[in-house]
């Protein structure tokens, strides 16, 4: 009996994966031996042996697969690692998930599921902090292809960024949440660096989303609702300068945004510590602290929704 239960499962499965695939049938059939064997068995082409590794020129990386448009060529860099490296994607463009070797994290197209390569964090080749170490054959390079996003970023600072980051991507038209540091001197910093060290950096996280489908005041309205504006020595158990609560705004339309927010609530007897900074670098935390309860699974302990407007 278990193992036609296994055979069916399998099955099932096969099925599945042959829907996902179906779209792309005719490109994947015309895929050499070797690209098959990166793209869809995630292998690996040897160093400095593709085709963009030096590539300097200006235009889009598409996807090989799908013709979906991955990373700009402004984000390009030579990492000296013998692939082709970006310090950054077209917003929505890349997804990570866990690699099966349960150290790294594999980037795939999120439109196809085309095996990209890996992501790196903390580094510091970058301002950005990342290196997206990208095959040269999982992609197609289009000179005259230009992409223009209009999607957003925010910047939000409530105490650990693990509850934060937690609510604000349950948001729907929130495109990706990212965990690091902001507002200090230091550049690159560490999470120990943060913790152990005058950094002046506050645990924050950046929001990308996209405005069509939700406001920067819904965003600034939950981030004020997920944590405690009114502490001033941390949030909840989390106590020190980096758990402090803080807005990074854009401009003076955000800054006005938050200005008025916080009045509605001082007219309702809270007392907000929040403070309203202008935005500086932000850096990305270290890989373990990305989708923390996505990954560990559980509620975030010291971040609960509370309705305040």
């Amino acid at each position: 009996m278990s193992k036609i239960l296994f055979t069916l499962l399998l099955t099932v499965v096969t099925l599945i994966s042959a829907e996902n695939q179906k779209p792309w049938t005719t490109k994947l059939n015309n895929l050499t031996a070797f690209e098959k064997h990166v793209i869809v068995d995630k292998g690996t082409e040897r160093a400095f042996s593709g085709k963009y590794v030096k590539t300097t020129d200006k235009g889009v990386y598409k996807c090989k697969v799908c013709d979906a448009a991955l990373y700009r060529s402004d984000d390009k860099f030579d990492s000296h690692c013998g692939w082709p490296s970006f310090d950054d994607a077209i917003p929505g463009a890349i997804k990570e998930v866990p690699d099966r070797d349960g150290q790294r994290t594999e980037i795939v197209c999120a439109n196809c599921g085309a095996h990209m390569g890996h992501v790196f964090k903390g580094e510091g080749l970058t301002r950005k902090n990342i290196r997206h170490c990208v095959n040269s054959v999982s992609l197609q390079f289009d000179r005259k292809k230009v992409v223009t996003s209009n999607l957003q970023k925010a910047y939000f600072a409530g105490g650990c960024f693990w509850g934060v980051e937690y609510y604000l991507e349950q948001i729907k038209g929130v495109k990706e949440v990212t965990s690091g540091f902001m507002g200090g001197k230091m550049k690159n910093p560490s999470y120990k660096d943060v913790i152990y060290k005058n950094t002046g950096h506050l645990e924050t996280v950046e929001v990308v989303y996209d405005p069509a489908k939700v406001s920067y005041t819904t965003l600034a309205k939950t981030f004020f609702e997920i944590h405690d504006p009114t502490q001033t020595n941390g949030q909840g158990p989390d106590i020190g300068s980096q758990y402090l609560s803080a807005v990074f705004v854009n401009n003076k339309e955000e800054r006005k945004i938050i200005n008025k927010l916080i009045k509605i609530l001082e007219s309702k007897g809270l007392k907000v510590a929040t403070k309203i900074l202008k935005k500086t670098p932000f850096y990305t935390a270290e890989e373990y602290h990305q989708d923390h309860y996505e990954r560990k699974g559980g509620t975030p302990y010291c971040h609960t929704r509370v309705k305040r407007f």
